[in-house]
């Protein structure tokens, strides 16, 4: 698989994240832990499916502690800190402190072996910040006492998935098809997390249940198994640049299905982060063939 191959396989990830918020909001009331509980079950499983007729994929699971914790820790910390900053704090101003991840991705990976951050790397990722915050922007509603917790959470979690991403770099050794096993792990943590602090709420349509569904297969699936061949294999730059489209492209779902409202902000803001993307991806849109 070439570097190019599989930084456009990462961007899939990016476009599944998108339908996050759109599928969410059609699972209905289903407590956070619990619909991580569901849909990361269903990601591990969609992962074991690839298994079938490779039986040496089940020895991808044989790892040393310290690539579990990494794992497990990068998935499940980070949606354990982002539902929290999500209980806590307003969800514009939470999404804005996580998006600092796009940023780090890029600054991170400047310490990794072979790499090199270059001036178009900075400034693509700096645009796609401006970007970000200028689409966050027409929604603040201040900072209300008790909030800090959850915005710390929010701020923390960045850095988590960030780490996560970077790090996975470091362990191209180890295969994707061990991050079936991160999700069903996530999956079980999540489950002891809702037990322990939520109300069971189950989904009471079809819709809400085809809903939970395509959430595991896609963003919560699949979306994570390319997110690991783009950060080991793909140009981790472009990657982390190209992330700030997540929150452009979830809003403009939402838009689409009628839960937000299209405006200048939401213009500005895809143009800067297109443009940003566009520069950060310099090297492989101009790469002769």
């Amino acid at each position: 698989m070439t570097p190019r191959t599989a930084t456009l396989i990462g961007l899939t990830a990016i476009l599944m994240w998108s339908l996050l918020s759109v599928m969410t909001v059609a699972t209905g009331k289903i407590p956070a832990f619990q619909l991580a509980a569901m849909t990361f079950a269903i990601g591990g499983v969609v992962g074991l499916f690839t298994w079938i007729g490779r039986s040496e994929a089940a020895k991808s699971l044989r790892q040393p502690l310290a690539v579990w914790v990494v794992g497990v820790g990068g998935l499940f910390g980070y949606h354990a800190l982002y539902f929290l900053a999500l209980r806590f704090a307003p969800p514009a101003e939470a999404g804005l402190l996580n998006y600092l991840w796009p940023l780090l991705i890029v600054l991170f990976s400047s310490f990794l072996p072979g790499e090199r951050l270059a001036a178009h790397h900075i400034i693509g990722a700096v645009l796609g910040l401006v970007g970000t915050v200028l689409l966050f922007a027409g929604n603040t509603s201040g900072f209300a006492p008790g909030t800090l917790p959850g915005l710390i959470a929010a701020f923390i979690a960045a850095f988590v998935w960030a780490t996560y991403s970077v790090l996975s770099r470091r362990l191209k050794a180890v295969p994707t098809d061990a991050v079936a096993g991160f999700c069903l792990a996530t999956a079980v943590l999540a489950a002891v997390m809702h037990v322990a602090l939520e109300t069971t709420v189950w989904p009471e349509t079809t819709l809400q249940w085809l809903s939970v569904i395509a959430l595991g297969i896609g963003p919560v699936g699949a979306a994570f198994y390319a997110w690991d061949i783009g950060m080991k294999r793909g140009d981790i730059h472009v990657l982390g640049a190209a992330s700030y489209a997540t929150p452009l492209l979830s809003t403009g779902f939402l838009i689409a299905a009628g839960f937000a409202k299209a405006s200048a902000n939401i213009a500005l803001a895809a143009i800067l982060i297109a443009g940003g993307g566009l520069i950060a991806a310099k090297d492989m849109v101009l790469r002769k063939r």
